[in-house]
C-alpha cells in the first residue's frame, strides 16, 4: 500500500490552534512512513495534541488538590461525612479516568463539507478553560459520522482521519476523502481501509485491545440503537459481538438518561471469568467505571463454589422454569395459618385466636413483600387482633406488646406457621423431601422426582443457582426488619439532636432578620435530614438490581432458569442480547424470538453481524467443516482477510515444541492450548477448556485431540469455537498426525 505525500483531508494550514506553539512530539512515525511526518500534514494535529496535554495536566493538578483538601477535612458525622466521602469518590474516579491518557484520548478527526475547521473525536469530551471544545465525545450525535460515514453515505463529511497510538504517540494515521473521484482521493480511501485491516492483524495481548477508533458502520449503528425492549445482536465468530456489547453499554449510559446510575444503571453479564478478565480494561478506557460486570455464577453467593452438574438429565430438568416456580410454591407451604384456635393469656384478659383470626393476620402481608420481611407484618396484625379484644386502659399498650413478644406459646405457634427461612433450606428441602417436590412441581413424573433426589441436598451445582436466587428473592433478608427498627431508632435520635441544635441556633440569633428561623422551614429540614430512608451501603447486594438495562454476551448458552435470574433484575425488560445460535453447546433449534418469548421477553428486535473481522479465511474453512457436521444450517460469517498461513496438523507429542518455537519467533502476541489440562497456564500461553474460550482471541490456537471431544452438537460446537479463536495460526494436534506433519516447523505469521 502506498503512502500519501499530500493530505487531501487536511484543512488549510494554520486554520486552528494558530496561536499555540508546535511541539512535534506526538508523532513517532517509522522511517517507512516518513512522508506522513511532513509538517504540512501534521502541524495542526500537533497543536491540538499539545492543547489536550496541557489541559489534562491542569485539570489533573486541580483535581488532585481538590481530593487532598477533601481528605484533610475534619471527620464530622452523619450527612456531612457521607457527602464528603461521595465527593472524594467522584473526584478520584475522574482522576483515574484522566490519568489513563494523554493526547491519545483523540481517536481521529473529521472535516465537514464546506467547513475547513477539523473536529477532533475523543474517548470522552474535553473543553478547555476558554470554552473551546478540544474533543467531542465519541458517543455524542456530533461524532456519529466519524464511525458511520461511508462513500455511499458520507453524512456531510469531506474527510476523516484515524490515528493509531503506540506508547502514547501516533505511529500511523490514515486519511479518507468522501465525494471525490480523483485518484488521490481513491488512494486515501484505500489507505483508510488499511487502518482497520492493520488493526485486525496486530498481535493480541492478555487484555482485549482497543478497537474504538476502527469501529465499523454496521457495528456503530447497533451500538447507537434505542434501549427500549430487547435488542438481539446475532453473529458468528469474529464479527465483533463483544465489541458491540461493551461499547453499547458505555454509549447507553452516556446517551440514555433512563439508564443513569441513580436510576438503575447497567449490568453486563459475561460467560466466564477469563472473559471478564480479558475485557476488564475496555469500559474504563471508554470513560465508564459505572457498569457492573459479572457472570451468572456471581449473582448468588453459592456460585463461587458450586460444581458442574454431572447428570445431563438432571441439568435439563433444573434448566427449565418449572423448578424455579416450585420455589415459590415451596415457600407458600411454610406460610400456612394454624387450623386450630389458640388461647392467649394476657395481663388484661384471655384472648382466643381462631383459625379465621390467623388467616386474616396472614392475609395482612402486603403483596410482593418477601417472606421474611412480611413476617413482621403478620405478627403486627396478630398483635393488633389481641389488643382489640382487651382493655388497654388497665394495662398500657406498650407493656402488652412486650408481653406478647415474650409469650413462648404464641411465639412458638407463630414461628411454626410463618418461620424465618433460609434460601438453602428451601431449595435443599425440594431435593430431600420427595413429598414437598411432588406438591410443588406436580407436572414432574415419578422417575423425574427420583432423579432429582439428593443424599447431600446442599452439595450445590451450577444448575441450582437459579433456584437459590429465586428463593433468596422470595424470602428476602431475615435481618431486614431488625435493621429497619435499629435505623428508625437512630433516625429518631438524630432528629432529636438536630432539633436541639436548631433550637440553640435560633435562641442565639440576635440579628434583625432572624435568619436562623429559616432552619425550621420545610426545605431546610429536608436538606438537613439527608438520606435517612436509604439502606446503608454495607447491606446492599449490588448485583441484586433492579437495573435499567442488562447486556448479556454469549446469551445462546443461557437456560430458561438463568434467564429468569436476569429478568428479575431488569423490570423494564431493556436488554442487549448478544450471541450466536450456531455456538450453543446444547443446541438452539428455535429462533431468538421464539426462545425469548418462552421466558417472557416479547418486544424483541434482531440485528445480524455477517462479517468475520478476526478469523482468517483459511481457519474459518476448517472451523466451518467442524460445525456443519452437527449444525447444517449454521450461519457462517464471511472472513474479510486471509493470513496466507494454512491450518497445520501435528501429533500431540509435538505440543511443547510448537509452543516453544512460536514463543521464540514471536516476541509479542498470545497463544492458547485448548483441550489439554496438563499444559501449564502462563501469561502469554493460556491453557483453557473449550467451553471457557468463548469471547476470547489469540494469535496462535493449538487444539488438542479434538477427535476425543464429546460427540454430537456439544463436541462440534466446542471444536468450532476453539478453532475460530485464532487470529493468525491454527494447529490441530492428534495422535493420528503423520510423520510429515510432526516434522513441519512452526510457521512465522508474516
Amino acid at each position: 500500500m502506498g503512502v500519501e505525500t499530500r493530505c487531501p483531508a487536511c484543512p488549510p494550514r494554520g486554520s486552528q490552534d494558530a496561536g499555540a506553539p508546535v511541539t512535534p512530539t506526538a508523532f513517532a512515525l517509522p522511517a517507512s512512513r516518513s512522508a506522513k511526518a511532513d509538517p504540512h500534514l501534521i502541524a495542526d494535529d500537533e497543536r491540538r495534541f499539545a492543547a489536550i496535554a496541557a489541559h489534562l495536566d491542569t485539570t489533573v493538578a486541580a483535581l488532585s488538590a481538590r481530593r487532598d483538601a477533601l481528605r484533610r477535612q475534619p471527620g464530622g458525622s452523619g450527612q456531612a461525612v457521607l457527602e464528603r466521602d461521595l465527593e472524594i469518590h467522584r473526584v478520584s474516579a475522574r482522576l483515574r479516568t484522566l490519568s489513563r491518557y494523554g493526547p491519545d484520548l483523540a481517536l481521529g478527526r473529521i472535516v465537514r463539507t464546506g467547513d475547513p475547521e477539523p473536529e477532533y473525536i475523543g474517548r470522552f469530551g474535553l473543553t478547555d478553560g476558554d470554552g473551546r471544545q478540544l474533543l467531542i465525545d465519541w458517543r455524542s450525535p456530533a461524532a456519529e459520522p466519524f464511525f458511520a460515514a461511508t462513500h455511499a453515505h458520507p453524512l456531510g463529511l469531506h474527510s476523516r482521519r484515524r490515528y493509531r497510538w503506540l506508547g502514547g504517540r501516533v505511529d500511523d494515521y490514515w486519511d479518507e476523502v468522501f465525494g471525490a473521484e480523483d485518484a488521490e482521493a481513491r488512494h486515501a480511501a484505500l489507505d483508510e481501509e488499511s487502518a482497520f485491516l492493520a488493526g485486525l492483524g496486530a498481535a493480541r495481548t492478555p487484555r482485549m485491545r482497543d478497537v474504538l477508533s476502527t469501529l465499523q458502520a454496521d457495528q456503530d449503528a447497533i451500538i447507537r440503537a434505542p434501549s427500549d425492549g430487547a435488542l438481539v445482536v446475532d453473529g458468528g465468530p469474529g464479527t465483533g459481538k463483544t465489541v458491540v456489547a461493551l461499547h453499547r453499554a458505555a454509549y447507553l449510559l452516556y446517551a440514555d438518561p433512563r439508564l443513569a446510575p441513580g436510576r438503575g444503571g447497567v449490568l453486563f453479564v459475561g460467560p466466564h471469568e477469563p472473559y471478564l478478565a480479558y475485557v476488564a480494561d475496555v469500559l474504563p478506557s471508554l470513560g465508564e467505571d459505572g457498569v457492573l460486570t459479572c457472570t451468572v455464577r456471581d449473582l448468588v453467593p453459592e456460585g463461587a463454589y458450586a460444581r458442574e452438574e454431572s447428570d445431563p438429565e438432571v441439568s435439563r430438568l433444573k434448566a427449565s422454569a418449572t423448578l424455579v416456580r416450585a420455589v415459590e410454591a415451596a415457600v407458600r407451604v411454610f406460610e400456612e395459618p394454624p387450623g386450630t384456635a389458640l388461647v392467649v393469656d394476657t395481663p388484661a384478659a384471655q384472648v382466643v385466636l381462631t383459625p379465621t383470626d390467623w388467616a386474616d393476620a396472614f392475609a395482612a402481608a402486603e403483596p410482593g413483600t418477601p417472606h421474611n420481611e412480611a413476617r413482621e407484618q403478620v405478627w403486627d396484625a396478630l398483635v393488633e387482633t389481641v389488643l382489640a379484644r382487651v382493655e388497654t386502659d388497665e394495662v398500657p399498650e406498650r407493656m402488652l406488646r412486650r408481653f406478647l413478644a415474650r409469650d413462648e406459646q404464641l411465639v412458638r405457634v407463630f414461628s411454626r406457621a410463618w418461620p424465618l427461612l433460609d434460601p438453602g433450606f428451601v431449595v435443599s428441602s425440594l431435593w430431600s423431601v420427595p413429598a414437598l417436590l411432588r406438591r410443588c412441581a406436580p407436572e414432574l413424573g415419578a422417575a423425574e422426582l427420583e432423579l432429582l433426589r439428593r443424599t447431600d441436598p446442599e452439595a450445590w451445582t451450577a444448575d441450582d443457582l437459579p433456584l437459590l436466587d429465586a428463593a433468596r428473592r422470595r424470602l428476602g433478608d431475615p435481618d431486614a426488619a431488625a435493621r429497619r427498627r435499629r435505623r428508625a431508632a437512630e433516625v429518631a435520635a438524630e432528629r432529636d439532636e438536630r432539633s436541639r441544635v436548631v433550637d440553640d441556633l435560633i435562641a442565639a440569633d440576635d440579628s434583625d432578620l432572624k435568619l436562623m428561623t429559616m432552619l425550621r422551614g420545610e426545605d431546610a429540614q429536608y436538606s438537613l435530614s439527608g438520606r435517612e430512608d436509604e439502606e446503608p451501603l454495607e447491606h446492599r447486594d449490588t448485583l441484586a438490581g433492579p437495573f435499567a438495562h442488562v447486556v448479556v454476551d454469549e446469551a445462546q448458552e443461557l437456560t430458561d432458569a438463568q434467564w429468569l435470574m436476569l429478568l428479575a433484575r431488569c423490570p423494564s425488560r431493556s436488554f442487549t442480547i448478544v450471541g450466536d445460535r450456531a455456538q450453543a453447546r446444547h443446541g438452539f433449534s428455535e429462533s431468538w424470538t421464539q426462545r425469548l418469548a418462552r421466558i417472557g421477553l416479547t418486544r424483541v428486535r434482531e440485528e445480524r453481524l455477517r462479517i468475520n473481522y478476526r478469523t482468517p479465511a483459511e481457519i474459518m474453512a476448517e472451523a466451518e467443516t467442524a460445525i456443519r457436521s452437527a449444525v447444517p444450517d449454521a450461519v457462517i460469517p464471511v472472513s474479510v482477510r486471509r493470513s496466507g498461513i494454512p491450518v497445520r496438523r501435528a501429533a500431540v507429542a509435538e505440543r511443547d515444541r510448537i509452543v516453544r518455537e512460536w514463543l521464540g519467533e514471536h516476541p509479542e502476541g498470545t497463544a492458547c492450548v485448548i483441550g489439554d489440562a496438563t499444559f501449564p497456564d502462563s501469561v502469554r500461553v493460556r491453557s483453557l477448556r473449550a467451553e471457557a474460550v468463548k469471547g476470547l482471541e489469540f494469535d496462535l490456537v493449538i487444539v488438542v485431540a479434538p477427535e476425543t471431544w464429546p460427540a454430537g452438537v456439544t463436541g462440534a460446537v466446542d471444536r468450532y469455537v476453539a478453532m475460530a479463536r485464532a487470529t493468525r495460526e491454527l494447529v490441530i494436534l492428534s495422535d493420528t498426525g503423520t510423520g510429515a506433519a510432526r516434522a513441519e516447523p512452526a510457521r512465522a505469521s508474516g
